[in-house]
């Protein structure tokens, strides 16, 4: 399976310092950030559970576990704000075939009938 890269070269040298798990911190380091990355972009791009992550990017559930850190942590809060301190839109496209409305997110029908018999006079 060929996995296509999400992350541009310009991009990821913007954000690999905010990265843990470098070689030079100490304790256990991640072997490969920039795949681990490519990984969580991967789930988010296509919508699919963690354990549908393709072999070729790592262990879904070290994917997962490590995704779950940084969140608690805010990393990728802080990944996300550089990120956009340049961005190019290239991937910002929102329409009704990508973000769906819940029936219960849909407004409330209106009840006619009962406007009808406001207006109508008494015979």
């Amino acid at each position: 399976m060929i996995i296509r890269n999400v992350l541009i070269d310009e991009q990821w040298k913007r954000i690999e310092p905010l990265l843990s798990g470098k070689p030079s911190d100490c304790g256990v380091t991640g072997r490969n950030n920039r795949l681990f990355l490519e990984a969580v972009l991967w789930v988010c791009r296509t919508g699919a559970p963690w354990r549908d992550l393709p072999e070729a990017l790592g262990s879904w559930h070290t994917v997962y576990t490590r995704y779950n850190r940084w969140s608690k942590k805010g990393r990728w809060e802080a990944i996300f704000k550089t990120l956009s301190e340049a961005s190019d839109f290239e991937y910002l496209m929102i329409d009704g075939s990508i973000v769906r409305l819940h029936q219960h997110g849909a407004p409330p029908k209106k009840n006619n009938r009962k406007r009808r018999l406001e207006n109508q006079e008494a015979v």
